[in-house]
């Protein structure tokens, strides 16, 4: 299982990794590895403002289906298009290619109320 320092984590398992002042936003690799096999990936917030904990999209798995959640505010920019004939690009590299949004944050501050790595290992019993 792999755990990146570089980001913060939301309790609901999503990351943020900033790139100049844009969010770059994922699920772990701890989310996808309990999902399994991503079948499908349903995000239609693009263009959309939402506030932190809103749910911006789902993930189906082959057993399930589950909600994705803002880890921070922000106006959804971009949709990682790749993830719509490829969705188990989250399974195959959850902090790479398999991103799933990227958000313009209202505000930043909010990264502040996200886990750290060591944190986050702690959440997930690692």
């Amino acid at each position: 299982m792999d755990f990146k320092s570089d980001v913060k984590y939301s309790q609901e398992h999503e990351w943020v990794k900033m790139d100049g002042g844009v969010a770059i936003v994922g699920v772990s690799d701890f989310a996808q590895g309990e999902l399994s096999d991503i079948i499908y990936v349903d995000v239609n917030s693009a263009g959309k403002t939402l506030n932190k904990d809103a749910v911006f999209g789902s993930l189906e798995a082959v057993k399930t289906v589950s909600d994705l959640f803002m880890p921070i505010s922000g106006e959804v920019v971009e949709f990682n298009s790749e993830l719509e004939n490829s969705p188990e690009l989250i399974n195959s590299d959850p902090f790479g290619k398999g991103w799933i949004v990227k958000i313009k944050p209202s505000d930043v501050s909010e990264l502040d109320t996200l886990m750290d790595v060591a944190t986050y290992k702690g959440f997930v019993g690692h």
